[in-house]
């Protein structure tokens, strides 16, 4: 896919039919177009690691994006269930971009693959908390991530990566790391970076960082395990939306 030139903003939403994306008051001209190009090859990135369309990276246009507004002291990025918005801080969400993507994903497929999740409820703590799944085959291959990630290969007890979540949480007093949605979406990014995507800006730090040392992202035969799991889910996922447009077309 050849980006158009010069790639802005408006290139990024109507490439891939993002509800709309907001730019911050403060944002430079010269800061909004270099960062419009990163966004670009960082989500055509993604989109080629998950095998599907752009659709699937706008969750069929519902998800928004803002760029440089408010945002939280030390927090370079967060995903807003209550508008569906990602938003990324100015010059300081390089990386991020994966993890928060995974969020907004694992929202938006939290009452579409189970039931009575609630509207700011994630499939994953949808899954964690025996939600009543929906039936359907690619329902049954997320569970099968969620369950990869968060319990040992024989589902008998937690995963490794769940106990050191929960043996970092227990040391900072906080519950943060061992949330089914952190773990997965820090599985979700160690995934991402292991399809090695051609730039640092949608993922970084799964391997070398202080949280990887600290046991935070899966490692060894279990990341494996995981990277196969997303990998089958995702490549499903795309044919089927695939196939979905064109008989739409």
């Amino acid at each position: 896919m050849m980006p158009p030139q010069p790639i802005s903003f408006v290139t990024v939403r109507r490439q891939f039919d993002f509800r709309g994306i907001e730019i911050g008051r403060w944002v430079t001209e010269q800061e909004r177009d270099r960062a419009a190009g990163r966004f670009y090859r960082a989500l055509c990135d993604l989109m080629a690691i998950l095998q599907g369309p752009e659709t699937l990276i706008s969750l069929r246009g519902t998800l928004g994006m803002q760029y440089g507004i408010g945002g939280r002291p030390g927090v370079a990025a967060h995903y807003i269930p209550a508008t569906r918005q990602l938003a990324l801080a100015k010059n300081a969400g390089a990386g991020s971009l994966a993890h928060e993507w995974f969020h907004a994903f694992d929202h938006y497929m939290g009452n579409k693959a189970f039931r009575d999740v609630g509207k700011f409820g994630f499939a994953s703590s949808g899954w964690l908390g025996s939600a009543t799944q929906k039936e359907h085959p690619l329902n049954k291959l997320l569970s099968d991530c969620f369950k990869t990630v968060l319990l040992t290969e024989d589902g008998a007890a937690p995963s490794p990566l769940f106990q050191a979540s929960k043996a970092a949480d227990s040391r900072l007093k906080v519950l943060y790391y061992a949330k089914p949605e952190e773990l997965c979406a820090r599985a979700f990014e160690a995934f991402v970076e292991d399809s090695t995507p051609k730039n640092a800006f949608l993922v970084r730090g799964t391997v070398y960082s202080d949280e990887a040392k600290a046991g935070l992202y899966p490692e060894g035969t279990h990341r494996q395990r995981i990277n196969d799991a997303f990998r089958n889910y995702f490549a499903a996922l795309g044919t089927a939306l695939y196939r979905e447009q064109a008989k739409a077309g």
